[in-house]
């Protein structure tokens, strides 16, 4: 079970292709705990969107499928 997700923030360029920022990373807490994510931010997302993803298997980057 993946025990972190990796948060992006969404933005469309002028090919209106959606490209995906890394601005943090979030770590899901124990099953015994209060709280269900503890996330951490290195910015602020200027459009007020954050997008979770897995890491991939390898580790290496990030899982283009959504997390739900």
């Amino acid at each position: 079970m993946t025990r972190y997700y990796t948060v992006t923030t969404p933005e469309t360029g002028r090919d209106d292709k959606t490209r995906f920022h890394k601005i943090g990373v979030a770590f899901l807490q124990k099953p015994d705990a209060k709280s269900f994510l503890t996330i951490q931010l290195f910015a602020t997302p200027v459009n007020g969107q954050l997008v979770l993803f897995a890491p991939k298997s390898d580790g290496q980057g990030d899982d283009p499928e959504l997390v739900e």
